[in-house]
């Protein structure tokens, strides 16, 4: 059977999951109507035009789009074998975030790399580079990673000079979610339990370490067990965030009638557009919203199992990573608004005003789009074959790889 025959028989919908796409479609029309509610006010005040965040937000979502499409149209195989090299953009870009002139620095943090009127959160670009990375090295390299403790070193090595100019900037968010997602692969791709648990271990004193080195993060962590102790200053995001919730009730007080985006919650449409949305719709809403990105989530996921299922592991390791990302980044904010987790700077996905995190969201979900096309036509080959072609394949990239992993696993 031909692959156009075979395409024409699956049906015009089996080149998409119809779940993922309505789940994602609704994620970003609430997050339209979220986050311009949210930044309404700030931006009047700010900017002068009440709807500026608002059409930022719809260039950047166009931006997304556009270079989503562009990503849908490559096969899974080039990214694949450029693996290595998208490693080293991100190095590139981590670097270059720190240098004066190139680099933005606010409020104490070097993030921002600046290119006339474009600016890039360096950080964002490097999650989607890891996964792509990584994923590759845990095909190359399987037979290592689950049998011999080389080949869970290496992706380790790589991954502490990442979290290393990450802390650099600082970006402790941006540190959390990217080990968080990097362990959780190497995780799936079946390293030895002992070995995992070790190095989390390993890592998770680090993590402790890098919390108590800094004044300023032991101090949201003390404000975070009791933020109504020093609700004006330490405690001042977290309470204002409560209260939002508490005005929330049910069902909300309807949109655009948020109290506490007017001057009273600070980063109301970037860090806490989620409080805000609480309290413009309610727990009802919260929970929709939440539900939502569990579907997304969980769609993405059984995507990455078809893939692995059908021998497609670099396409299923992306899927997972990308799948991880989300709801790491999704948790990790709805767990500050909430008060669940200690206050930290980290973006919502679609949600929250940041041109680099929705247009790298963008083309994350692009590939699984891609990922997903490449699975919805059956294969010509048998189970046997294809494996063949899957052991070839690997050895291949596995050499052309080799000459990036000299100075890099």
């Amino acid at each position: 059977m031909t692959a156009p025959l075979a395409r024409q028989q699956a049906g015009p919908f089996a080149l998409f999951d119809q779940y993922l796409v309505i789940s994602l479609l609704s994620i970003l029309f609430i997050g339209f109507i979220a986050m311009s509610s949210a930044s309404i006010e700030f931006a009047g005040e700010k900017y002068g035009n009440p709807f500026f965040h608002m059409i930022r937000y719809s260039l950047h979502l166009s931006i997304g789009v556009v270079g989503g499409l562009l990503v849908y149209q490559i096969p899974m195989g080039f990214w694949q074998r450029t693996g290595w090299l998208w490693l080293l953009v991100g190095f590139v870009l981590l670097i270059a975030v720190l240098i004066p002139g190139i680099g933005r620095e606010v409020n104490g943090s070097r993030r921002w790399l600046v290119a006339g009127p474009i600016t890039v959160q360096a950080s964002e670009l490097v999650k989607a580079c890891m996964i792509l990375y990584l994923a590759g090295y845990l095909v190359r390299r399987q037979d290592e990673v689950q049998q011999q403790w080389r080949g869970f070193i290496k992706p380790m090595a790589v991954l502490f000079l990442v979290t290393l100019l990450l802390m650099l900037e600082p970006d402790f968010g941006a540190t959390v979610v990217t080990v968080g997602t990097a362990f959780a692969m190497i995780f799936l791709a079946g390293v030895r339990l002992w070995q995992f648990l070790l190095v989390m271990l390993a890592s998770m004193a680090a993590l402790v370490l890098l919390v108590i080195s800094e004044p300023y993060r032991m101090k949201r962590m003390m404000s975070y067990t009791d933020p109504w102790a020093d609700q004006f200053d330490s405690g001042y995001q977290l309470t204002q965030a409560l209260i939002a919730f508490g005005r929330g009730e049910w069902l909300g007080v309807g949109l655009g009638n948020s109290i506490q985006k007017l001057f009273f919650l600070p980063e109301a449409h970037t860090d806490f557009v989620f409080a805000i949305f609480a309290e413009e719709f309610g727990l009802v809403g919260s929970v929709c919203l939440i539900a939502l990105f569990a579907t997304l989530v969980v769609r993405i996921l059984m995507i990455g199992r078809r893939a692995e299922q059908q021998q497609q592991l670099f396409s299923a390791y992306v899927a997972y990573g990308i799948a991880l990302m989300i709801a790491g980044q999704a948790f990790i904010n709805i767990g500050v608004n909430t008060g669940l987790l200690p206050t930290k700077g980290l973006t919502l996905p679609f949600l929250s005003s940041g041109g680099s995190s929705l247009i790298v969201c963008c083309g994350l979900m692009a590939l699984v789009f891609r990922i997903n096309r490449e699975l919805a036509v059956p294969s010509t080959v048998s189970t046997v074959e294809a494996r063949k072609k899957v052991s070839v394949d690997n050895s291949a990239a596995r050499s052309r790889a080799d000459i990036g992993e000299v100075a890099l696993p």
